[in-house]
């Protein structure tokens, strides 16, 4: 007769409550957050003093994000995805920002002892007879794993091994689903915008992060893209170890350089005015250098990195850009390529007719609420997928009372395209952070145009036109030779 191990039959029950227990504690602090701000909206309809409004508001916003970050950091894995997504200056509200852009990179780490066995379950062999050196602290952890500096057996440079948190997969999965059932409830109530095909995205994606070997594939494939078509790559791509790649472990090359985070301490550090030439210099490098990497790959190619948070950017020596995790990535079908396409264009030369028969061509589905649909919807449009801020505008409130996501419902928005719109926003969230103003749909316009080109749906005579057309707007008293 076997004894009874206690101690299993305990993480066995500990593991079934673990999933109802997160969903418990989602449900009960998303509810008051809620709640919270439906009773001030109430509140703010007694208060005639409308010099009040904004100072009440960031009081409430303020008591707010510290239960937004309390959620996310108890709750940790999927819940740090969300506050990377909701932490950034050109969307969320100022004392969000500046509560959550802390919690980016504070994933617990997991012991070196577990990571001991998942590795060598993974490569089949110890640590010893792999790597040569293996530093057990981790360089970094994050919501799905956490990577540690060695080199490998005869190797001459240092490698990043990536390794899973043991258990992480059914956790995520179960946040995932309360989320769908969040934003269903709030596109139904309050935000008219279809979020539930966006957290379906969210799904998907994620679900591809837990496959490691698609993880070295979509990197290699990138990598050799923009070292292809470029004479210089404009960022830095590691290099996969193909020997030693499987579902939960990765080696790929050390990329050596500071988090772009840290880019304005380091100027710092080195006496360099954050405010003067040499500054302006190397942010607008970095900012040009991501923006043609991400036009590249989005327009021409259709297959892009879909996670440009500032935890995945590095800075290397000469403002060179090292792009890390390529867990999020996303291929375009060629219709939906070539209407975004469409769309930059329209966007760049401020064409309300071209832009409401590009989003009807990719499928987004709208609800007018106002008179000057057109224009509504071009503004709505820039919203969505251009980084360029208003003049004077620091953050922009897409769900405001005067926004035109309030004019316009979305009633249906391709889940493909949710991680371009995440994309841009990411870098519009980064050109905000570093003090640089810019329009990516003004950037990508030459290369929407060569996408369309070679598709055959422009011809170089209608190019010239809209080119022509494009060069009034901007100088209304030049003649075109």
């Amino acid at each position: 007769m076997h004894a009874i191990d206690f101690k299993e039959i305990q993480e066995k029950l500990s593991d079934g409550f673990r999933p109802w227990q997160r969903s418990f504690q989602f449900w009960a602090r998303a509810t008051d957050i809620y709640t919270g701000y439906k009773v001030f909206q109430l509140r703010m309809n007694f208060v005639k003093d409308v010099n009040k409004h904004e100072d009440m508001w960031e009081r409430q916003h303020e008591l707010a994000a510290h239960k937004i970050y309390s959620m996310c950091s108890d709750l940790g894995g999927f819940f740090l995805k969300i506050a990377q997504i909701l932490g950034k200056p050109d969307l969320a509200p100022a004392a969000w920002v500046r509560k959550l852009v802390t919690l980016c990179d504070q994933a617990p780490a997991t012991s070196f002892d577990a990571i001991r066995v998942v590795l060598e379950k993974e490569l089949g062999k110890s640590i010893e007879d792999v790597f040569e050196t293996f530093d057990e602290k981790p360089l970094g952890s994050a919501s799905i794993a956490q990577v540690h500096r060695a080199r490998v057996k005869g190797g001459k440079r240092d490698v990043v091994v990536k390794v899973q948190h043991p258990g992480v997969e059914k956790l995520m999965m179960v946040d995932i689903r309360n989320l769908q059932i969040f934003a269903l409830y709030m596109q139904k109530t309050d935000i008219k915008f279809d979020l539930f095909s966006m957290t379906k995205e969210i799904e998907k994606q994620i679900g591809y992060e837990f496959d490691f070997k698609r993880e070295a594939n979509a990197m290699e494939k990138i990598r050799r893209f923009l070292y292809d078509n470029n004479r210089k790559s404009p960022v830095l791509v590691p290099r996969v170890l193909p020997n030693l790649v499987t579902r939960k472990v990765l080696v790929m090359d050390y990329m050596n350089g500071i988090p772009i985070l840290s880019l304005g301490d380091e100027m710092a550090k080195r006496g360099i005015n954050p405010h003067g030439k040499v500054a302006e210099a190397a942010k607008f490098n970095i900012l040009n250098s991501l923006s043609q990497a991400y036009g590249q790959m989005i327009l021409k190619s259709g297959f892009f990195h879909a996670d440009p948070h500032p935890g995945n950017i590095l800075i290397s020596k000469g403002s060179e850009v090292a792009l890390l995790d390529y867990g999020q990535v996303k291929e375009l079908p060629d219709h939906l390529r070539l209407g975004y396409a469409n769309l930059v264009i329209a966007i760049a030369d401020n064409n309300a007719s071209l832009a409401l028969q590009s989003l009807r061509e990719l499928g987004i589905a709208t609800v007018a609420k106002c008179k000057n649909e057109q224009q509504e919807l071009l503004q709505l449009a820039k919203t969505m997928f251009d980084t360029e801020m208003p003049p004077g505008t620091k953050t922009l409130q897409p769900f405001s009372v005067d926004s035109s996501i309030k004019k316009i419902s979305v009633e249906a928005f391709p889940e493909e395209l949710f991680s371009v719109l995440r994309t841009v926003v990411m870098l519009r969230g980064l050109s905000v952070g570093i003090g640089i103003n810019y329009s990516c749909a003004q950037h990508w316009r030459s290369m929407a145009e060569e996408a369309l080109l070679a598709s055959g749906r422009l011809s170089t005579g209608r190019k010239h036109k809209r080119r022509c057309n494009s060069l009034r707007r901007l100088y209304p008293g030049r003649k075109e030779s």
